[in-house]
């Protein structure tokens, strides 16, 4: 089993910043994609940004420029600095990680965490 928990939310001023982690625990043998998915009351949940274990990254074009994908292979943690945050960036916002759990077996499984608040507001 695999375990994601997130970490990092809270209120923020319009203009600030936050850094969002999360960290992946459990038995697995290797983490691929990794993103930061969020939900804002009564709306769908949204791709934010996405990694991969080769570094390469993909953002929402909401927030091109402004946040930051990042991860740290050897904790097995990835991380979202926010920055210029704005009023519409308040929602959940939710880890997810594509995992191998075999060195035989190529299935990757998806996991979420059980996410994190951030509220932008004056």
């Amino acid at each position: 089993q695999v375990q994601l928990v997130e970490s990092g939310g809270g209120l923020v001023q319009p203009g600030g910043s936050l850094r969002l982690s999360c960290a992946a625990s459990g038995n697995f043998f290797s983490i691929n994609l990794m993103g930061w998915y969020r939900q804002a009351p009564g709306k769908q949940r949204e791709l934010v940004a996405t990694i991969t274990d080769g570094r390469s990254t993909d953002y929402a074009d909401s927030v091109k420029g402004r946040f930051t994908i990042s991860r740290d292979n050897a904790k097995n943690t990835v991380y979202l600095q926010m920055d210029s945050v704005r009023p519409e960036d308040t929602a959940v916002y939710y880890c997810n990680a594509r995992v191998r759990r075999s060195r035989f077996d190529p299935t990757q499984y998806t996991y979420s965490g059980q996410g994190t608040q951030v509220t932008v507001s004056s």
